[in-house]
């Protein structure tokens, strides 16, 4: 049934791909992001520190990141739904375990290990290694759309896992969660395809001259868009680890400002409710900052689309830093406030919209699924030591501001390593230079 309609609608299935991709993103991501609400609630529970708290969704990252390549090859050797299936069972098995934990490493189990490994395989990371396969000419546009999922999901999730937990208590939130990714996303993740060639087709729907005209256009390192990358040769390359150090630096900016800023806000004098709000309210702002920036990217390339999305991080970091001596409520606040949701949303996550497609132009190829696996492992650390240290930071200090300066430090070191790879001197995007 899938390859009929496939065949009849060569143009239109490549999008039905992006949709599931965007519900499954506006679910999985979620489920995973969720823990920010969550944090608050275990710490009053508790009363463990802030390190150890923020250390389970760390820890997630690097096991995470020690699956990539094992994704990769799994998504290169057998196609995504595998991949897509597992994720979800992981997810649902990590959400019900969470709702039993009375100790620190059961946190680390399910919040960590579990829900951080399956919302990978199924959100940004697991998406990335199918996803570039289906454009070309839209790449960044396509991806962008389907990465939207992350926004519309916590816009609608966050805020109702928020009343949960504010009415029944953050364990009934997680097994809500997990219902909602069994029921949901297991049966539609059943729709996708490793790629256009799976089911007869072509990227972009072109026909096969087509397709092949247009990527020689775009060629402008004939002998290194001829090579048959694998992962041992990636190794050998510069480019292999520039990408590898502005992933690690871009997630690190990431994720340690979403999983503090929440707490952060509280301290200043916002409720539980606000401080949720405008981490919902940040994912809405990068839906359409993130759609307008990688359609950008797809006319301009992908370096300047990522160095924007870093520079919001540094507005962010700046504005959070400049937001402690704003007194609460008061115009300067809100302010403040606001530029922040801007920057974090509108620039700084619309650099998922080139996540992917700077690896795919660079490395691609049939190994590209262990390539970008295994370059995963920079991101998710990166994301992993973001909570960790800015945590590890406050607990020594008592203060949020030195992590904010970290997290200023490593975006514009993203900025200078995505630069240095240049992955427009390999493919260029957009319309080629006569």
């Amino acid at each position: 049934m899938i390859p009929t309609l496939a065949r009849r609608l060569p143009f239109f299935y490549g999008w039905v791909i992006v949709a599931v991709a965007f519900v499954t993103m506006a679910i999985g991501v979620n489920a995973r992001t969720a823990f920010s609400l969550l944090f608050p609630a275990i710490i009053t529970e508790f009363g463990w520190d802030r390190a150890t708290t923020a250390g389970a969704f760390s820890f997630g990252f690097l096991a995470a990141a020690l699956c990539g390549p094992l994704m990769g090859r799994l998504v290169d050797r057998h196609g995504p739904v595998w991949l897509m299936q597992l994720g979800i069972l992981a997810i649902v098995a990590g959400l019900a375990f969470a709702s039993l934990a009375t100790q620190p490493w059961h946190l680390y189990l399910s919040q960590g290990l579990l829900v951080g490994a399956g919302s990978s395989a199924i959100g940004y990371s697991g998406q990335a290694l199918y996803l570039p396969n289906w454009f070309a000419r839209r790449r960044g546009l396509a991806i962008s759309i389907a990465y939207a999922g992350a926004g519309i999901g916590a816009i609608v999730l966050l805020p109702i896992i928020q009343s949960i937990i504010s009415a029944a208590g953050w364990r009934t939130a997680c097994l809500t969660l997990a219902v909602l990714v069994l029921v949901v996303l297991a049966p539609l993740n059943l729709l996708i395809r490793r790629g256009p060639q799976d089911l007869g087709l072509t990227p972009d729907g072109d026909t096969a001259t087509q397709a092949t005209a247009r990527r020689t256009l775009h060629i402008v390192d004939p002998a290194w868009a001829a090579t048959t990358w694998t992962l041992a040769r990636a190794l050998r390359t510069g480019r292999f680890w520039w990408l590898m150090l502005a992933n690690a630096t871009a997630m690190y900016a990431w994720y340690a400002a979403q999983v503090h800023q929440t707490k952060y806000l509280i301290g200043l004098g916002p409720s539980p409710a606000l401080a949720a709000w405008v981490l919902a309210i940040v994912n809405l702002a990068g839906i359409p900052g993130g759609i307008a920036l990688g359609a950008l990217s797809d006319r301009i390339g992908r370096e300047p689309v990522w160095s924007i999305g870093c520079l919001g991080f540094v507005v962010t970091y700046a504005v959070l830093a400049a937001l402690a001596f704003a007194p609460y409520p008061g115009a300067l606040f809100w302010a403040l406030l606001c530029a922040m949701v801007l920057a974090q949303g509108v620039l700084g996550y619309g650099i998922t919209s080139v996540f992917s497609p700077v690896v795919a132009e660079v490395f691609e190829g049939p190994h590209f699924g262990t390539i970008f696996g295994t370059l995963m492992i920079g991101a998710l650390a990166g994301g992993a030591a973001g909570p960790f240290v800015h945590g590890l930071l406050h607990d020594l200090t008592g203060s949020d501001l030195p992590g904010f300066a970290l997290g200023l430090l490593a975006s514009l070191v993203s900025i200078a390593a995505i630069i240095t790879a240049a992955p427009r001197r390999v493919r260029r995007v957009g319309r080629p230079e006569k």
